[in-house]
């Protein structure tokens, strides 16, 4: 099995894996309504330096992924967007293929670059929320 082949498997069965958490952990707060702000920790970072660190807006862009506000999703952090989305096609299409006993090849295979892209809007993301949090005090938190 080559490298690439590997990772595939591991990337899809750590991604049911996170998608049943998701679901379940989504059913508890359903089932027992507890706001966010009171399990979560707040941002070290933004409380010590008030700024943004390359994770802030993270917890809000999944909750609103998960709620389909894929525009709210967006600009509370991109990454989380990205990631929303390729994962979602990497599942579906990997489990088409497998499912088909791979005559339909249609499984999203893993690239380098897909890293690359992810590394690059999390920076982009940290400076450009920091910019116009400091020179035009615009808090898109």
């Amino acid at each position: 099995m080559a490298r690439h082949e590997k990772e595939e498997n591991v990337f899809f069965y750590i991604g049911w894996g996170l998608l049943a958490l998701l679901l379940l952990a989504r059913l508890i707060l359903r089932i027992f309504p507890i706001p966010l702000e009171k399990i979560l920790l707040p941002c070290v970072v933004n409380q010590l330096f008030g700024l943004y660190c390359p994770g802030c807006g993270g917890t809000r862009a999944v909750c609103a992924f998960l709620r389909g506000d894929f525009l709210a999703s967006l600009r509370y952090h991109p990454l989380v967007f990205y990631v929303g989305t390729l994962g979602s096609w990497f599942l579906i299409s990997q489990s088409i293929e497998r499912l088909s006993g791979h005559r339909l090849k249609i499984g999203m295979k893993y690239r380098d670059a897909y890293l690359w892209i992810a590394l690059i809007l999390l920076v982009l993301n940290f400076l450009l929320k920091n910019l116009l949090l400091i020179v035009w005090n615009i808090d898109l938190l």
